[in-house]
């Protein structure tokens, strides 16, 4: 099939109103088609207005309780950042909600087959779905994270604390690095929702993976425990300053890379799947 069909609503009258918009189908094309589907989702936006509850509302609570974070040769700026993002631990759920609908909801409702008949090379399906929650989640949860730097910091900074600025060592890289490490998220959840296939299954791999494997190997003596810095959320949160050991962490940009890899990796089988199988 060489082209894109798009029908309209049914008339006030009654009517069909078949009319249809035919072109090639390009990757551009494609793209436009899942940026409607997935905005069209009420879950797409009430996960988004959580995200803002939970990094930013969540990150605001923090630095409004307890004693008043000052700045030493102990506790750096960086850390004190890092305590109010403790949002994105629950903030990553949310979005790894989102990635893992975004493809699994199409194959429960069965949607999936009008869109692969449309778009029969399968691949520029899956790449614009990438593209799509990719171009969705970076800004919205860059935006939060700034809003959430700053809202943290004036409270902190009210109640008698340290100020803390962008420009401190370290603190610009964790406020752009949480956002990045919820990005990846969110497309290890759509690789997951694409290589499962089925909704309940994607988000018991995800949560496993980023909430009860974390917590099972930090109850493991130390010495078999050497793996644990490369587990996804323990590799990425080293970017914005997840509470692992940093003597056991791996560097930022080393952390970003392993998560990446994940996300390639699991992009790469559900590349191969959407090919070898069918619907």
């Amino acid at each position: 099939m060489s082209a894109i069909m798009e029908t309209r609503p049914v008339s006030a009258h009654g009517a069909s109103a078949p009319a249809t918009v035919a072109g090639p189908v390009t990757q551009v094309h494609v793209i436009r088609a899942e940026w409607t589907k997935l905005r069209a989702l009420r879950s797409t936006w009430w996960c988004a207005l959580a995200a803002v509850v939970l990094i930013v509302g969540l990150g605001a609570a923090i630095a409004g309780s307890g004693t008043a974070y000052h700045v030493s040769a102990a506790n750096s700026a960086a850390k004190g950042v890092s305590a109010s993002l403790l949002g994105l631990l629950f903030a990553q759920l949310v979005v790894g909600v989102v990635g893992v609908l975004a493809f699994s909801g199409e194959y429960g409702t069965g949607m999936i087959r009008a869109t692969l008949a449309a778009v029969p090379a399968r691949l520029p399906v899956l790449w614009a779905k990438v593209i799509v929650l990719a171009g969705l989640v970076l800004p919205v949860t860059m935006l939060c994270a700034f809003a959430d730097f700053f809202a943290a910091t004036a409270i902190v900074s009210a109640r008698g604390g340290s100020v803390i600025s962008l420009t401190d060592p370290g603190v610009l890289r964790e406020v752009v690095g949480s956002s990045l490490y919820l990005t990846v998220i969110a497309v290890i959840g759509l690789a997951l929702g694409a290589l499962l296939r089925k909704t309940a299954a994607g988000l018991s791999v995800f949560a496993a993976v980023f909430f009860v494997v974390p917590i099972v190997v930090s109850a493991l003596p130390q010495k078999i425990t050497g793996f644990a810095r490369y587990l996804p959320s323990n590799a990425g949160g080293v970017l914005w300053g997840s509470p692992l050991d940093p003597a056991h962490a791996l560097s930022p940009w080393t952390g970003l890379a392993c998560l990446c890899g994940y996300a390639v990796v699991l992009t790469a089988a559900a590349a191969w799947r959407l090919r070898r199988r069918d619907a």
